[in-house]
């Protein structure tokens, strides 16, 4: 049995997606979601209630409360789903290669801090980019530089980016459980 936890700051539906996705998968255990915004909308979805959330404030990442709880549970793999915040480098110094991000554009174009949700996609539609897509990469100490694990490219066909994010995140969840399970078998 592989344990994983999830780490979330948004509206959960890369979370919920991968707990749907695991929910059979007899190798794969979730230990728990842990988030960083009591207002999260994932905090909010039926579905993720059967499992064990910690929520905690943004200081409990910097003084090492999250760090206790992580070695407390012990995963194999951290998975940052919809994460907005650095992840300290006492925690991935000591998950070296066990952390892993998506990050919706093709990396290393439109990476980096402030880059995240339609902030990416207005600026790929603004430099009229003709593909974008998302990338799977392990976390290191600097924003989504880590290295590559896995890309998927699709052709920017709208100028709308709330379009565009729904195009990028149906592929984000069709690839982001079966690259975890990969990862975890490596």
């Amino acid at each position: 049995m592989k344990n994983i936890v999830l780490f979330a700051s948004g509206g959960g539906s890369s979370v919920e997606n991968m707990l749907r996705s695991f929910i059979n998968e007899k190798q794969i255990k979730v230990l728990g979601i842990f988030c960083n915004n009591q207002k999260a909308g994932l905090l909010k979805r039926v579905y993720l209630k059967k499992f064990k959330t910690i929520i905690f404030k943004n200081n409990d990442l910097l003084n090492g409360n999250v760090f206790g709880q992580l070695k407390r549970l012990d995963p194999e793999l951290i998975v940052l789903a919809g994460f907005l915040k650095k992840i300290p480098k006492d925690i991935i110094l000591n998950y070296h290669k066990r952390i892993i991000n998506i990050h919706p554009s093709l990396l290393p174009k439109y990476g980096g801090k402030n880059m995240y949700g339609n902030n990416v996609h207005k600026a790929v539609i603004e430099n009229n980019e003709k593909k974008s897509g998302f990338t799977i990469h392990y976390v290191n100490e600097e924003y989504d530089q880590g290295d590559i694990i896995f890309q998927k490219s699709i052709e920017v066909d709208t100028k709308n980016v709330d379009e565009l994010a729904n195009k990028i995140l149906e592929e984000e969840h069709k690839y982001y459980p079966i690259i975890v399970k990969q990862v975890l078998n490596a």
